[in-house]
């Protein structure tokens, strides 16, 4: 048999690259169309908007009166600013809700201009950000590795965070469990829609996961090109000084929540920690939007005592 000529390995080369290239797109297309099924599920009057910030514009959404006290929703890993969808209309009612897609995480923001690569450089972002939405100061709630973000933001401009919401956060109050990593690792390394799709369902059996969102959680997994989001240490959570509320999801297959909760209590021992019984951690937004809701509405409207609204 002869030899492929040079001309022929460079076509056979270019097809399987124009190939991996048009499956990106059309995975691309789908996990849009899966963001903007989410999104069509917020209350109308719902805004879009694009803030420019030095590392890159960032997606917001908005709900709720214009003149309402701000509160910022910083979203899970891999679930876009459109999986508050749950939480809008009631958070909604009597507050500005800013739901914000976080840079170098999957959704519309887009990095563009200053590398973001540390944690000091999203606490920056999220500085512009705020600076762009016009807001001094804000009540900002994070959903785990949100909760990280908004914590780390919260240790880094205490005087711009009014209250601060934690929805069973990772990495704020103690690691992951070893198992966890375990049994993401493989997810992490070769991400495929059948790998990511049985990982969610075993974190999630029982617990009531949204079909909307588990299809974009699965897609914005296997996206190629998709940008690394910026994590960091584990946090010291000991200076904060605004009213805290710390919610950690019983069922949570991350990380010990009772044993979670009882370390919350010995750092922040002025916060408010509850574990919420038979909501799981990726689904606690939404599976537990209604309980979540009250609570997170108790918590910004309670009068502050010291520092800390009472537990």
């Amino acid at each position: 048999m002869d030899a492929p000529s040079s001309r022929s390995l460079s076509i056979s080369l270019s097809e399987r690259i124009g190939h991996t290239i048009s499956r990106g797109a059309a995975v691309s297309e789908t996990f849009f169309a899966a963001y903007d099924a989410l999104l069509a599920r917020w209350p109308a009057g719902t805004a879009e908007l694009t803030v420019s910030t030095p590392y890159g514009p960032t997606r917001v959404h908005a709900y709720g009166p214009p003149d309402g006290p701000p509160l910022v929703l910083l979203h899970g890993g891999g679930a876009t600013g459109t999986a508050w969808f749950a939480n809008a209309p009631a958070l909604g009612a009597r507050h500005r809700v800013y739901a914000v897609d976080i840079l170098g995480d999957v959704g519309r923001s887009e990095r563009a201009g200053l590398p973001l690569r540390t944690p000091r450089d999203l606490t920056a972002w999220l500085d512009a950000v705020l600076d762009g939405l016009g807001l001094s100061a804000a009540a900002l709630c994070g959903h785990s590795y949100g909760g990280w973000v908004a914590a780390a933001y919260a240790l880094h401009a205490p005087r711009r965070v009014r209250r601060l919401a934690l929805l069973d956060p990772t990495q704020v109050f103690g690691g992951y469990r070893p198992g966890y990593l375990l049994r993401v690792l493989p997810m992490l390394l070769r991400p495929t829609v059948r790998r990511v799709g049985a990982y969610l369902d075993r974190e999630t059996a029982g617990t009531g996961v949204d079909e909307d969102f588990k299809r974009l959680y699965v897609l914005g997994a296997t996206l190629r090109g998709r940008g690394r989001p910026v994590v960091g240490r584990t946090l010291d959570p000991t200076p904060l000084a605004m009213p805290v509320l710390v919610l950690f999801a019983g069922d949570s297959r991350v990380h010990d929540a009772g044993a979670m909760a009882d370390r919350a209590r010995r750092l922040l021992p002025r916060a408010r920690v509850e574990v919420l019984p038979g909501l799981g951690h990726h689904v606690l937004p939404t599976a537990g939007a209604a309980a979540v809701d009250a609570i997170v509405l108790e918590f910004l409207g309670a009068p502050t005592t010291g520092g800390h609204p009472p537990r």
